[in-house]
């Protein structure tokens, strides 16, 4: 079984600063690092990390190729060789820059995030059918919502026979314009799974009256009942994460730790838990290690650089 990364490629522009710049303000940064980045990259890197055979499908503009070579050293596949013929599954494009990200990371480990699409938004329906159709019924798509053409990616994987799993960040309005039902694993934070149950018309999210950590579960439920073809994975930091389907919902504790870069963190939560559920994992073991993961990848400064082996993980696990 395959899993295939179709997502978006960043080069990360990171600042050190004291607190997050506000409207009008300017401030000193205390450092300025570059990595590679990009939810595509980083859940590419998390699922092969975790063990999976994992393929990255994207583009980036000719400034990119480090990005490449960074998924490779992962043990990511950018290409595939299927009949003889070999598929580059990341397209480098020469009339755009490769997306970036630039991220204010403060003393406490938050951060704030501006993106430039870049070559992101440059995804062509020619990849999409080429890439999907190297893969059979059964193998995984992991998705987030940084790159174009999503709803035609979707439908395609899905006419394929394909287990989708969708991470809506960031989070748009035309996002509840996507074929949902589609969708086998929904994968938000809180900020996302409120804005998703607004615009699917839930009054409670509307007025703004979920409460953290009390009404997680409720959040989750009331999700899953929206998406009822999903199951739900809601993640919300130090408070932990729940999962939901239509037969089950539990809370899963986080790790206690000290974060000094959350930035991977829930993209390492989404390889991790996928990758235990294409083993065969139960929902619960899935939930515990992708908790496990997380809660080192943010102990640790930068994205993808975060992102801790399987090794590691169990290690972490077995001193619980």
């Amino acid at each position: 079984m395959k899993v295939l990364s179709f997502g978006s490629l960043n080069i990360d522009y990171t600042y050190q600063v004291d607190h997050i710049v506000q409207r009008g303000e300017t401030i000193h940064s205390g450092g300025l690092a570059l990595h590679a980045g990009g939810k595509g990259l980083n859940q590419a890197i998390a699922l092969a990390k975790a063990g999976a055979d994992v393929y990255h499908a994207g583009s980036v503009g000719t400034d990119g190729g480090f990005l490449l070579e960074e998924l490779q050293a992962a043990g990511v596949h950018t290409e595939m060789q299927t009949a003889g013929v070999r598929t580059e599954m990341v397209r480098v494009l020469s009339d755009i820059r490769t997306g970036n990200a630039i991220i204010q990371n403060d003393s406490g480990g938050d951060n704030a995030i501006v993106l430039f699409g870049g070559a992101n938004q440059a995804i062509e329906s020619s990849q999409i059918e080429e890439t999907v159709s190297r893969f059979v019924p059964g193998d995984f798509l992991v998705m987030q919502n940084e790159i174009n053409r999503m709803p035609e990616l979707m439908e395609c994987a899905h006419a394929h026979g394909m287990k989708l799993v969708l991470n809506p960040a960031p989070m748009t309005q035309d996002v509840i314009t996507f074929p949902l039902s589609f969708v086998d694993y929904l994968v938000v934070n809180e900020i996302e799974a409120g804005q998703l149950l607004e615009m699917s018309g839930d009054k409670k999210a509307a007025s703004g009256s979920y409460r953290l950590p009390e009404d997680m579960e409720e959040m989750a439920q009331a999700l899953q009942k929206a998406y009822p073809e999903s199951a739900v994975i809601l993640t919300c930091g130090a408070h932990g994460a729940v999962y939901a389907d239509a037969g089950k919902c539990f809370l899963q504790a986080s790790h206690p730790c000290r974060a000094v870069d959350t930035t991977a963190a829930g993209d390492t939560f989404i390889g991790y838990f996928t990758a235990e559920i294409m083993r065969g994992s139960s929902p619960e073991t899935a939930m515990r290690t992708a908790a496990a993961a997380s809660s080192i990848t943010v102990t640790r400064a930068g994205a993808a650089a975060s992102i801790p082996l399987l090794a590691e993980v169990r290690d972490c696990m077995k001193a619980e």
